[in-house]
């Protein structure tokens, strides 16, 4: 792995342990094993470096939540897939934790990546709710928009809710309640 590489990928570590304010040029440095100018001979410095993990987290995100929601099955199979999937509940997300940095939030470049990933995230499962309701597995009253951002918040929110009890206990409910109120009506 290259140095610019290693410098990435230990950035994204440290911005899922620490945050950026935690995430110091050194910590990045001895995490990644490399000398003390090779930062700035890839990157302006830890904004730049910060973005480029920033971006290849959103990307990694993405990716993980298409394979599940491109997936087979009907949509609420495909729903109940990504909010089933496995995840380190306990961790958290790489890209919400960031939603809780007051200086990634504070620079619009550095949120740019989670907005489009959270607005992707939402406008995909919207989709697949609409879908859903083409096929009559939901109701035609259901707001697809509104049950994505639901999706959303159920998963962003367990998270949190897990971490602050020590157990993914919380997640789990809170994905079981979404889906038993999701779950097609059968005649």
């Amino acid at each position: 792995m290259s140095t610019s590489e290693r410098l990435i990928e230990s950035t994204r570590e440290l911005l899922w342990e620490r945050g950026y304010v935690g995430t110091s040029p050194k910590a990045i440095l001895e995490r990644a094993n490399a000398g003390q100018g090779s930062m700035y001979h890839h990157f302006k410095g830890k904004p730049d470096l910060a973005l480029a993990a920033i971006r290849r987290t959103a990307e990694e995100m993405r990716a993980t939540a298409a394979g599940v929601l491109d997936g087979p099955g009907t949509p609420y199979e495909r729903i109940e897939a990504y909010l089933r999937r496995e995840r380190d509940v306990l961790r958290g997300c790489p890209v919400g934790r960031l939603t809780m940095d007051p200086d990634v939030i504070a620079s619009a470049e550095l949120r740019a990546p989670v907005d489009e990933t959270l607005d992707w995230l939402r406008g995909r499962l919207a989709g697949i709710v609409e879908e859903g309701q083409k096929q009559g597995l939901f109701p035609p009253s259901l707001d697809g928009e509104e049950i994505a951002a639901a999706v959303v918040a159920t998963v962003q929110g367990g998270y949190v809710l897990a971490r602050a009890s020590g157990s993914p206990a919380a997640f789990d409910a809170g994905v079981r309640g979404l889906l038993s109120l999701l779950a097609p009506r059968t005649a």
